[in-house]
């Protein structure tokens, strides 16, 4: 509150620059990074925290003191380039390159890069931030796209006012939150495929703010997923709506995912409870030859789940499962072969 106060009569000055890169996806030689320039001391949350740490964490995911017009250096090998944050401090990096990548990242197609403030900003930071992307291998057998509410954990999307994502996102921790019974094991076999390697990538999708994204990781590191990129949506503030513009923001995750990799075909998997449904057959129905399949979790809605039928129902284009449990989603992808 402070710092707000100064900036509003002009007296304010920053205190440290923190940089937040976001997990993503690259390809050979084409480079996408986004990320936030923030001034704020990072997030830090423990196994067992108070009622009161896990409340100030709660905040202080979007109490965020943006540093908007600063420009960010990207460094990989003895690659450089710059990028200027927008008013909200985000920046991005999507360029190509003229080297591999692949051949500069690891095992299971993680490159690694670093990011820092310039030093013709004036501002004195000295701090280094790493980042990660992933390229997935040639020898992919497919991709797995997901939704990440109410298909990997239990937000509430369906609740009156949303109100138990507000309780759930605000006051649970990260390290209590459950997964969806069996969901971690059943992603963990999709990224290993039918030959038992790690190779098939992960794009984890979902219509929380980016503020989230550190909640979000952590709940997906400490419970045993498939590392990968993690996908959320920018907000002008934390009262805009998402009414509306779901829909368009899936799609074009996705659409631009399907974009980057045009020889890789995809399993998408969401659940009944929001616009999944829709967005994933539309998708299928534009590209019917790469996606093999859409798994949808049920969720306890008899509205959203008549709407969802109804779309199932009528839908062969390629098939679409509706889903009460993970290992039923399980049987079927070892059925079909992917597993």
């Amino acid at each position: 509150m402070i710092k707000r106060l100064k900036k509003l009569f002009g007296h304010y000055k920053i205190d440290a620059i923190h940089i937040v890169p976001y997990r993503s996806y690259g390809t050979q030689n084409h480079l996408y990074v986004k990320g936030r320039v923030l001034d704020n001391v990072p997030l830090q949350y423990s196994e067992s925290p108070s009622f009161v740490a896990t409340i100030k964490n709660a905040i202080k995911q979007f109490d965020t003191y943006e540093i908007p017009g600063i420009r960010v250096q990207l460094k990989v090998n003895n690659l450089i380039f710059t990028a200027k944050t927008d008013a909200n401090g985000y920046f991005l990096f999507d360029i190509n390159v003229g080297l591999n990548l692949r051949e500069l990242s690891d095992a299971e197609g993680w490159l690694y890069y670093d990011l820092s403030i310039p030093d013709s900003e004036g501002v004195a930071v000295t701090e280094v931030f790493q980042g990660e992307l992933l390229i997935p291998e040639a020898e992919a057998d497919y991709g797995v796209i997901t939704d990440i509410d109410d298909t990997l954990l239990t937000t509430g999307v369906t609740s009156f006012l949303k109100w138990k994502v507000i309780r759930n996102s605000l006051f649970v921790n990260s390290y209590r939150r459950m997964p969806l019974e069996g969901a971690p094991n059943l992603y963990r076999k999709l990224h290993k495929g039918i030959d038992d390697k790690e190779k098939n990538p992960v794009f984890y999708l979902s219509n929380s703010p980016w503020n989230m994204y550190q909640y979000l990781k952590l709940f997906l590191g400490h419970n045993g997923f498939p590392k990968g990129p993690v996908l959320l949506r920018s907000f002008n503030s934390i009262f805009q709506k998402v009414t509306g513009s779901e829909k368009p923001h899936k799609q074009k995750e996705i659409l631009n995912i399907l974009d980057a990799f045009p020889t890789l075909n995809f399993i998408l998997i969401g659940d009944s409870g929001e616009h999944d449904a829709t967005i994933y057959t539309d998708i299928a129905a534009q590209f019917p030859n790469r996606v093999l399949c859409i798994y949808l979790r049920s969720v306890t809605h008899k509205r959203r789940m008549q709407t969802v039928k109804s779309i199932v129902d009528n839908f062969r284009v390629t098939p679409v499962l509706l889903v009460e449990t993970s290992a039923e989603a399980e049987i079927h992808a070892r059925e079909q072969g992917f597993i």
